[in-house]
């Protein structure tokens, strides 16, 4: 009899195991990272006699989950590059929102304030006409440090989300790693901690959203976790800790994720990290956020330096020389490089020889890498563009760079020539007679020319302009200068001859490009015997009161269509810049709606494999309840038949 009642109790035990592991799925149906458990039954041996083997019944053999070791990888993956690319998303929307167009925007701002010059130009002594043009400097100026603040304040915020990062990578680390030991120590029994192997999952899944990584799993089915490649953050359960650090030229603007372990601190490359929220945050304080300040910086620079000098070359109520309308850092200096071995320093400028350099500018930092004490290559980082040098000082979009010191082979720099710039740009001064709205250079035809020669455009190249002189036009395509130095190469009695193209530049250097004096650009025809007079304002109309002329307020208007951004006209340099953070949106928008795809596809897949079907679960409840009532049906008939043997025994 106990071979019937062993059957029993094994099928009994069996089918109550199955039903507990159905249970179990059923309870944790919503519980994230959760996978399916089986129970796996296996036959008992049967038991040798004469009439063949006696079947023994069934056993439990183990409890096993679901699990797909490729799809759980493939979700951990998809996961971080989906995490990764929303939040890049969200940082770009929220620049985004700094670029704001309408009238709050730079770019009104900007277009309102030249437009006020056409007022001053109309009535140049109006004082209230020229307290809106200050007004107005100020304005613009001030939002120029608006949008620098809420990037600097962007910027502070990314710094926060980083440091809050590398904190929780760490934290899942050592969770991982205790989860290990756990794994190890219940791995000895022979049978897999199903639970435990699902917890360790989830943590996994949930550090490749800060993180991708990859894995390695040891026999005792310890795992370890591996970052940018190779490098290891966990192994076994020794943890390496996360920092953030500096990049090699302590540039404020730049942030790297290093590895702290054995004593040594080792940078591991952006490009190399993959997905996971930290690459996102990196990417996007080191690349996008670096981009928006060097527009923005760029835009103050250009605008602050044409302006200014434009102002300089006019005269205030006063009849002095106009000063700078905007007050302007000076351009940052290079950053050196710690490993440096060399005592040699960058100064950085703006170019002003033989022009200047601000229609040059291009949105882009710059690494210095020296070959030799005044020899090395440039890189422009905005295009990874080469350049090479021999000499210093070197000229460069715009730029000009000087050395001081001595520099070694190997020695390297970073030039950041927009930091800073517009988070301190100011107006200059706050009189409106300082204004310096009159142009200082005049121009008159001859009272007696039979042409139609006319002023198309006059402007002033230097203050003060030099003396009147005349021009006198010996045929319709021919003139001569009354103040020629040529003349004294030539015989006497014949003058140096030039020649007259209607809408062409007269300037007054004959030595281009021409700095110094003044730019007559005539139209209309000449005749033989025609005279054209240009010079300072007192020696070409000395009766005239250059208080009521606004010559360099227009000049000043002038500058809208002026091409600094790129070819671009001066009022659509912050439509420029609202498209190019517009473009890096809806690219980055783009970028995460696929990722998010995918995961949510692959994660489909994961949980199908491995998820817990109610529909299923159900059935089989009712097909180990009924396996479990057949079983205590079993031992009811045994102890049925052991008490009929034992009463037929009594008798």
């Amino acid at each position: 009899m106990t071979g019937i009642f062993n059957i029993g109790v094994r099928a009994l035990q069996t089918n109550q195991a199955v039903l507990q592991t159905i249970g179990n799925n059923i309870a944790n149906v919503n519980t994230p990272g959760y996978s399916r458990q089986s129970a796996v039954q296996q036959t008992v041996l049967g038991q040798f006699t004469g009439g063949g083997y006696i079947g023994g019944g069934v056993g439990l053999a183990t409890i096993e989950r679901a699990h797909n070791e490729f799809l759980t990888r493939q979700s951990a993956l998809s996961g971080s590059v989906a995490a990764g690319d929303a939040q890049r998303l969200l940082q770009l929307r929220r620049l985004e929102d700094i670029f704001q167009g309408g009238d709050k925007g730079l770019g009104a701002a900007v277009s309102d304030m030249l437009n006020a010059f056409s007022n001053v130009a109309s009535a140049p002594t109006d004082l209230s006409a020229r307290a809106v043009v200050l007004n107005r400097t100020d304005e613009t100026a001030a939002r120029f440090r608006s949008m620098a603040g809420q990037i600097n304040d962007l910027k502070r915020g990314v710094g926060a989300e980083l440091r809050a990062a590398v904190s929780a990578v760490n934290s899942l680390a050592e969770r991982i790693a205790q989860v290990n030991r756990e794994v190890a120590h219940a791995s000895g029994s022979g049978q897999q901690p199903n639970d435990l192997l699902d917890k360790r999952d989830q943590l996994l899944k949930e550090l490749g959203t800060y993180v991708q990584t990859s894995l390695l799993e040891d026999d005792n089915g310890v795992v370890s976790v591996f970052v940018a490649g190779s490098q290891p953050l966990l192994v076994g359960s020794t943890v390496r800790q996360f920092d953030l650090s500096a990049d090699a030229f302590n540039d404020p603007n730049q942030t790297k994720l290093s590895s702290l372990g054995n004593g040594a601190n080792t940078v591991l490359e952006e490009a190399t990290l993959g997905g996971g929220r930290i690459a996102a945050l990196l990417r996007f304080q080191n690349t996008d956020l670096a981009e928006a300040d060097q527009l923005l910086g760029r835009m103050a620079l250009a605008i602050g330096t044409a302006m200014n000098a434009q102002h300089r070359l006019g005269l205030d109520l006063n009849g002095n020389a106009g000063g700078d309308l905007f007050r302007l850092p000076s351009i940052p200096n290079a950053l050196a490089n710690q490993a440096n071995t060399g005592n040699a320093g960058l100064q950085v400028a703006l170019q002003t020889s033989p022009s200047s350099g601000v229609a040059a500018l291009a949105v882009s930092n710059y690494q210095i890498n020296f070959t030799g004490a005044a020899a090395g290559s440039i890189t422009r980082l905005s295009d990874s563009q080469v350049s090479s040098f021999t000499s210093l000082p070197i000229q460069l979009d715009g730029l000009v760079l000087t050395a001081s010191g001595t520099a070694q082979a190997g020695d390297s720099f970073l030039i950041t020539p927009f930091s800073g710039i517009a988070s301190s740009i100011a107006g200059a001064f706050s009189s409106p007679a300082a204004l310096a709205m009159s142009s200082p250079v005049a121009a008159r035809a001859g009272s007696s020319n039979t042409g139609t020669l006319a002023v198309d455009k006059l402007a002033a190249r230097s203050v003060p302009v030099p003396a009147a002189i005349t021009l006198n036009f010996t045929t319709a395509s021919s003139y001569t200068r009354s103040d020629d130095p040529a003349l004294l190469l030539l015989p006497p009695g014949v003058p140096a001859s030039y020649t007259y193209t209607p809408g062409q530049a007269i300037e007054y250097a004959t030595t281009l490009p021409a700095t110094t004096g003044w730019s007559l650009t005539l139209k209309g025809a000449a005749k033989a015997g025609d005279t054209f007079v240009a010079g300072s304002n007192a020696s070409v109309q000395p009766n005239a009161d250059p208080k009521l002329n606004g010559g360099n307020a227009k000049s000043l208007l002038a500058l809208r269509d002026a091409a600094l951004f790129d070819g671009s006209a001066l009022t659509d340099g912050y439509a420029e810049a609202m498209a190019q953070v517009g473009v890096m949106v809806q690219s980055a928008s783009f970028t995460a709606d696929v990722s998010q795809a995918i995961a949510t596809s692959v994660e489909q897949d994961r949980s199908g494999a491995a998820g817990v079907n109610l529909d299923e679960e159900a059935a089989k409840l009712l097909q180990y309840q009924q396996a479990y009532q057949a079983s205590a049906k079993m031992l009811q008939i045994a102890q049925g038949v052991f008490d009929a043997l034992m009463q037929s025994l009594g008798r």
